[in-house]
C-alpha cells in the first residue's frame, strides 16, 4: 500500500486571500502538514501575524502583499516565490468578496442593482482568480506538474436571493475551472490538475452580519441556511482542509475539472 498518497511535505502552496478567516485556517493546517505556505493578501499586519504563528508552531511560511487584479504585482509575487523556493506546486485561489451594491435586498429589486459594484464583484472574484492562475501556472507548466484549486460556492449551483453579483462570479469560477482542466491537460500534460471547492456556509468577515445578529443569534437568513443544511449548523473553517489536502496531493492524481462540495448537505437537500 502506498502510504505517501496524501504526503504534502515540501509542497510549495500559494494562497491568495490568505489573510481571511478561511485562508488563515487553511494556511495553518497545510503548514502543520509540512507544506511551505505562501500567503498572499492585502493586509500585511494580519499576514505577518499568521506567518509568525505558523513559524512558532514549527511550520514554514512567508507573506507577500498583493492585489489579485494587478497582473504586474502578482508577477512580482511569483518571482519572489520562485526566487525562494524555485517552484510552485499548488495555487489556492481563495481571494474574493462582495459589495452591498451588487446585492438585492428583500426590500429592493433588480433596478436597484449598481452595475459598477456588480462589475467590481465580478472582477474581484472571477478576474481575481484568472490573473493568479495565468501567472502561477507558468512555473507549473515548465515543471509539468501542479495543482490549482479555485473557490466556487453554493451560489454557483443555485441562484440564491440577494447575492446577484457574487453568484454570477462564482458560477463563472466553476465554469473556468472546467475549462482550465481541459486546457492544462491537453496543452501542458496530465501532471497539472485544476479543481475547485464549493464551501457551504461558513462565517467570514463578508457574511457575518448577513447571517448573525450582534448577540450571535442567527438572522432570518441565517435560520434559512440552517433549515436547508441537514447537519443543522454552519461549517468550521478547518472542515475545508481535508478536501483541499486531497485535491493538492497525489491521492487525487486522476481528478481534474471537478467542484468538490463541502456543505453539510446543503446542496442535496430539498424541503
Amino acid at each position: 500500500m502506498n502510504n505517501s498518497l496524501f504526503d504534502i511535505r515540501g509542497n510549495v502552496c500559494v494562497i491568495t486571500g490568505g489573510t481571511g478567516i478561511l485562508g488563515r485556517a487553511i494556511a495553518k493546517y497545510l503548514a502543520n502538514e509540512g507544506a511551505k505556505v505562501v500567503i498572499l493578501g492585502r493586509k500585511r499586519e494580519v499576514g505577518e501575524a499568521i506567518v509568525a504563528d505558523i513559524v512558532k508552531e514549527g511550520g514554514e511560511a512567508m507573506f507577500l502583499e498583493t492585489d489579485v487584479l494587478n497582473e504586474a504585482k502578482v508577477k512580482e509575487n511569483c518571482e519572489a516565490v520562485m526566487k525562494k523556493y524555485g517552484r510552485v506546486d499548488t495555487l489556492l485561489n481563495a481571494a474574493g468578496g462582495n459589495m452591498p451594491g451588487a446585492t438585492i435586498g428583500p426590500d429592493k429589486n433588480i433596478f436597484d442593482l449598481d452595475p459598477k459594484q456588480f462589475q467590481t464583484v465580478l472582477d474581484l472574484n472571477l478576474t481575481g482568480t484568472v490573473i493568479p492562475t495565468q501567472v502561477f501556472l507558468k512555473p507549473m507548466a515548465a515543471q509539468k506538474k501542479g495543482a490549482i484549486i479555485n473557490f466556487s460556492s453554493m451560489a454557483a449551483f443555485r441562484p440564491m436571493t440577494r447575492v446577484c453579483g457574487y453568484a454570477a462570479a462564482k458560477a463563472g469560477i466553476s465554469n473556468f475551472t472546467a475549462f482550465m482542466a481541459t486546457e492544462c491537460a491537453k496543452k501542458f500534460g496530465e501532471g497539472i490538475r485544476v479543481n475547485a471547492i464549493a464551501p457551504g456556509f461558513f462565517l467570514t468577515e463578508q457574511n457575518r452580519s448577513l447571517l448573525t445578529n450582534p448577540d450571535g443569534s442567527y438572522t432570518s437568513r441565517g435560520n434559512d441556511v440552517i433549515r436547508q443544511t441537514p447537519f443543522g449548523r454552519m461549517g468550521d473553517p478547518e472542515e475545508l482542509c481535508g478536501t483541499i489536502h486531497y485535491l493538492m496531493s497525489e491521492a487525487s492524481k486522476f481528478v481534474t475539472g471537478t467542484v468538490a462540495v463541502v456543505d453539510g448537505g446543503f446542496n442535496c437537500y430539498v424541503m
